[in-house]
């Protein structure tokens, strides 16, 4: 595995996303919890749509770290384009 160094905003960005994760493993576990006490079948059937928004949401967060740490070396950490817009920064003045 090839090692690279990552840029602040880099880093930031693989924080946000690590507590992203951390927070959404959290809401899945108390809502299994209360899926497995819930007697109704309507609040079963929230849990269950809850259960399963949790975990799109974890998976689609989970793509992002992967595709954060696989990134080349490019753009994001040398600073030559704003990721939205694609404009590239003007060159420094000498």
């Amino acid at each position: 595995m090839r090692v690279r160094k990552q840029s602040h905003g880099e880093a930031s960005a693989r924080k946000q996303l690590e507590d992203n994760l951390q927070d959404l493993r959290l809401l899945l576990s108390q809502a299994y919890a209360g899926f497995n006490a819930a007697v109704d079948s309507e609040l079963v059937e929230s849990y269950i749509y809850e259960i399963q928004s949790l975990q799109a949401r974890y998976s689609y967060v989970l793509r992002q770290r992967k595709a954060l740490d696989s990134a080349p070396e490019t753009t994001a950490a040398k600073g030559q384009a704003h990721s939205r817009r694609g404009i590239q920064d003007p060159l420094p003045v000498a």
